[in-house]
């Protein structure tokens, strides 16, 4: 994706633009009442006087300040809830939740319409008909805002609960695993040794790499006639002293520039590109409520049955993305090492949850799953399901425990058990 385009995504995602566009959809609906009067082939022979359409729209803009204000503190205590207990990584999941965002904007776009109607009225500016179009709109607002309303009551009972912060979290790795599985290198070549003499080039900002723009590199690549070779990836962190890039010749500074500008650098990483962020975030809620001081193995049986879904992703489209390397162009980068995935995944569960029968279980369960569906992973799970025995018979106190454990383990995993 260009990193226009991905910014007009991001930007399409906050709260402020969806707000900002119905209300000004609000004004222009108010003020368009007034202005097309003169233009109507026809007059209404129904009377509806000035005080009337103003009764109404003092009530809805009363009404509907009051509701905003309500489902604002409704959104920031389900933020809040989320934080504390799932992981802060949900909160920008949360937070660009369309049902919601549409729900305050509904509310927020009634109210600013009602005080424009307020306004007009007021001044004179509608006429007998200008107040008859005025009328209409705002029962189609009001319809608008019950059916709006229903909705946001259905939605802010499971808003911020554990299950939808795990669903949310899931579809955000989903989607980024899905990503990575059709193209693990970015759209550019798999990475390959970094000539001598390449030119290192790196940026000024510190922070998290959240995109790459690929496609701004493979025509800098070729407008120039030389190989880029990149050395982070999106989730890395990098300073004044990391090395963005290397390159295959020489770079004035319009080239300099508008290489670095193909990183987008931010204070928090984005689930984006990031296929290892939403693994850490399902890790990191399941790891929260397996503490001792929450002791709750049921969410992190939850948790095993999401990171399942989201690693079987790679079974559908394999990780070989062949249409990567063809072309003429020579951008390299790397890729997200399969490994740390795992390691990002079950990491943390392991170290919190080998105490706990159900868990145990459940994971070396998962771990035979992906063992089975993913050839290409199978000696990194291996790896991972003689890690996890062990850590199971360092810290399992009950005996008979154990004995289960055991007798799954020698089922499940017969030729390493």
């Amino acid at each position: 994706m260009k990193r226009w385009t991905w910014i007009l995504h991001r930007i399409a995602r906050q709260i402020w633009f969806r707000a900002g566009v119905i209300s000004l959809l609000s004004v222009a609906l108010a003020i368009l009442a007034g202005i097309i009067t003169p233009y109507l082939p026809y007059t209404f022979d129904v009377d509806i006087g000035q005080r009337s359409v103003g009764t109404i729209l003092q009530i809805m803009a009363s009404s509907m300040l009051a509701v905003t204000t309500f489902s604002l503190t409704a959104m920031v205590s389900a933020y809040s809830s989320a934080t504390q207990l799932a992981t802060p990584r949900a909160t920008q999941l949360m937070v660009s939740d369309p049902t919601s965002q549409n729900a305050l904007s509904t509310f927020l776009g009634a109210f600013v319409f009602s005080m424009v109607g307020i306004v007009g009225l007021n001044t004179s500016a509608y006429g007998h008909d200008g107040r008859i179009i005025l009328f209409a709109a705002t029962v189609v607002i009001i319809m608008l805002v019950v059916g709006t309303l229903l909705r946001w009551i259905g939605h802010i009972t499971a808003f911020g609960r554990m299950a939808d912060v795990i669903d949310r979290v899931e579809e955000a790795a989903t989607r980024a695993m899905t990503g990575f599985a059709a193209a693990p290198h970015l759209g550019g070549r798999a990475a390959i040794a970094v000539p001598p003499g390449a030119v290192a080039i790196a940026g000024s900002q510190t922070g998290y790499v959240t995109h790459i723009d690929v496609a701004a590199l493979r025509a800098i690549a070729e407008r120039n006639k030389f190989g880029i070779h990149v050395g982070v990836l999106p989730g890395t962190m990098v300073h004044p002293m990391r090395d963005l890039v290397h390159v295959e010749g020489p770079v004035d500074d319009v080239v300099r520039a508008a290489l670095i500008r193909s990183f987008t650098i931010e204070r928090h990483r984005s689930f984006d590109q990031d296929p290892r962020l939403g693994l850490i975030a399902l890790s990191e809620i399941a790891s929260r409520a397996l503490a001792p001081a929450t002791n709750d193995p049921g969410t992190g049986i939850e948790v095993l049955n999401a990171l399942l879904r989201v690693f079987l992703t790679l079974r559908s489209q394999p990780t070989n993305a062949s249409g990567e390397n063809t072309g003429s162009h020579r951008v390299y980068l790397g890729r997200p090492s399969l490994d740390d995935m795992l390691t990002d995944a079950f990491g943390p569960i392991l170290r919190e949850g080998g105490k706990e029968v159900e868990v145990s279980l459940r994971l070396t369960n998962t771990l035979a799953a992906m063992h089975a569906n993913l050839p290409l992973m199978r000696r990194p799970i291996e790896s991972w399901a003689a890690r996890h025995a062990k850590r199971v018979g360092e810290t399992m106190e009950d005996p008979d425990d154990i004995v289960v454990f055991k007798q799954t383990y020698r089922q499940l995993w017969p030729a390493i058990a």
